[in-house]
């Protein structure tokens, strides 16, 4: 079930200009990562302009720009395994990207489980 949210922040010229089959990347990328049978790992990929985004105290260089990933597991692994996991998201997410891994920043959300779902029918 994971769902993988994919927040790219670009320059504002660069907007809209995603390559073809970027989303389909990503969720081939990320299904690796967990295993996931064909058709149950879904990403969202979206844009967010540089203009709309801003560090404290940094003037950031369009070679820095940050990608923010959020997963929902239904049942999210815990400690080291977590761990494991959310190094070889931001290590394939970023090959995928072709970014830098240090500029990918996976968050993970609460369990899915009773809180997500789908068609109607909530995730147990």
């Amino acid at each position: 079930m994971p769902l993988v949210e994919v927040e790219r922040v670009l320059p504002d010229e660069a907007l809209g200009a995603a390559p073809p089959g970027l989303a389909r990347a990503l969720a081939d990328a990320a299904g690796a990562v967990f295993a996931s049978a064909p058709g149950q790992t879904w990403v969202r990929l979206r844009e967010l302009p540089r203009s709309a985004y801003a560090e404290n105290g940094d003037a950031l260089d369009d070679n820095r720009l940050p990608v923010f990933v959020t997963v929902t597991h239904a049942h999210p692994l815990q400690g080291a395994e977590l761990a494991t996991q959310v190094r070889a998201l931001t290590d394939a997410l970023a090959a995928a990207l072709a970014c830098d891994s240090q500029h990918v920043h996976v968050q993970i959300a609460p369990p899915g489980a009773g809180r997500q779902a789908f068609g109607g029918r909530l995730v147990p």
